[in-house]
């Protein structure tokens, strides 16, 4: 599968020679440093190996309540072309995911049906999409049938390179990246069946540049629409190209949360939509021994963590901290006593932050320093303490309830027990410590030497 050639000044390759952006190095106040959900999602798909085995329980809600639901655990059974077959056993995948077994025959099947479906990073969704826009094209007719929005550049390459693998053995199958810096001549008619891009440049190629003829596009697929939407711009270009395409052209739209923006843009943008909702599992913390450590100030918590340090590194264990700045000086301290930790910090371009992460979980570093920006998503299975160098709070100073819930709950994963240390260092973080324990109904106690004896039995 052959692709228009890329070319972008402001990008370089990474050692897998994926093309990735340098942030700007600016430094970011507590305040502005917020989860930039594009690098989030980009991380989640440079660090993931294998599909995320989710628990939650699929919810189905059809367009037609009448039909058949209809769900596979086989490929086989969606009778594919044989090459498409071939093409997704090639990419390692045995059997549908929980969200490909209800997805996929719904959006392969005839008439075409419009989807929204809501799915985490590491799912298979972008598997299931990329199918089904490989299934629906005619190699036979050279002018673009597909499209695919992503909300950046580095996200649409991501995607298109799923599309290259799973089209492997459909050497007839040409896909065309409208992206910034792939300038093409105007005039000129695009012969690729599948174009993946960004909004505004795809709207260009559809409007005023004339590459694409939208009214010949049979399949559009809306990806990571909660990040698109909290791009400026993105969601009016989004809704202005849906307006161009005809009418039985098959709509898909994905998101990983479903928050009523996003739900309002969906709608508006998938008509007489199928619907696959995951329902929200209570995260339980009945796996997990919370303590806390009292102490006067920042130096005293660090040596308090020092001594705590033996016992937390039998396996591995995450320290947060509320600022970048807490997090370098914590990992720069550390170091200095001769330990070894890796940190994880906003600065970093995301393939620097995925490399501390593969390090991480390969456990060449036993202990990772990080802020909540940077450690959302990630998944790390052997972690088994969580070190809360600074508790979580929102931006007005309140206890930060579902941070503290995400952040304890990389420890009990998998059904296995795990540990969470408070550092409580003022009679304010006292107070937001006790309002946590109120929140959960879950008494948090104080650590004591025993305890440490009791932390080692549990890392082993």
């Amino acid at each position: 599968l052959s692709t228009l050639h890329l070319k972008d000044e402001k990008t370089k390759p990474d050692a897998n020679g994926a093309i990735v952006k340098a942030e700007d190095n600016v430094e970011k106040t507590e305040d502005e440093e917020k989860e930039d959900r594009a690098a989030q999602s980009l991380l989640n798909k440079l660090i993931r190996s294998n599909l995320v085995d989710t628990t939650n329980q699929v919810e189905v809600l059809q367009r037609d309540p009448t039909s058949p639901l209809y769900s596979v655990k086989s490929f086989e059974e969606l009778r594919l072309k044989p090459q498409l077959l071939q093409g997704v056993y090639a990419m390692g995948f045995n059997r549908p995911s929980k969200i490909q077994e209800n997805a996929l025959p719904m959006m392969l099947a005839e008439p075409p049906q419009n989807l929204i479906a809501q799915s985490q990073s590491g799912t298979g969704k972008t598997a299931a999409f990329v199918l089904a826009m490989l299934s629906r094209v005619e190699p036979g007719n050279k002018y673009p049938q597909c499209l695919c929005l992503s909300p950046t550049y580095e996200l649409a390459l991501q995607t298109g390179k799923v599309i290259e693998q799973m089209g492997n053995f459909y050497p007839e199958l040409k896909l065309a990246y409208a992206v910034r810096g792939n300038k093409l001549e105007r005039g000129q008619k695009i012969s690729e069946q599948i174009v993946i891009g960004t909004p505004g440049t795809v709207l260009d190629w559809c409007s005023k540049l004339k590459f694409i003829d939208p009214k010949k596009i049979k399949v559009f697929v809306l990806d990571e629409a909660d990040v698109m939407i909290a791009t400026q711009g993105h969601q009016d270009q989004s809704i202005r190209i849906q307006r161009m395409l005809p009418r039985d052209c098959q709509m898909l739209l994905f998101s990983a949360t479903f928050e009523d923006s996003v739900w309002k843009f969906a709608q508006k943008v998938v008509p007489d939509p199928n619907i696959i909702k995951l329902k929200r599992e209570e995260e339980t913390l009945d796996t997990i021994k919370q303590y806390y450590v009292l102490c006067n100030n920042r130096d005293e918590k660090f040596r308090a963590l020092c001594n705590i340090y033996g016992a937390i590194t039998i396996a591995q264990a995450m320290i947060f901290c509320h600022t970048r700045k807490t997090a370098g000086w914590l990992a720069a301290e550390l170091s200095r006593e001769g330990h070894q930790v890796a940190l994880l910090s906003g600065e970093m371009m995301v393939e620097q932050r995925a490399a501390v992460i593969e390090r991480f979980r390969e456990g060449k570093e036993k202990v990772l320093v990080t802020t909540n920006v940077c450690a959302r998503g990630i998944d790390v299975e052997q972690v088994s303490v969580v070190i809360n160098f600074d508790l979580p709070v929102d931006k007005d100073g309140n206890p930060d309830n579902e941070t503290y819930l995400h952040r304890i709950g990389r420890t009990g994963r998998f059904g296995k027990r795990g540990l969470a240390i408070n550092m409580v260092d003022s009679k304010h973080s006292m107070n937001i410590l006790n309002r946590i324990q109120e929140h959960f109904n879950k008494k948090i106690n104080k650590l004591d030497t025993d305890d440490l004896d009791e932390i080692e039995k549990i890392n082993n």
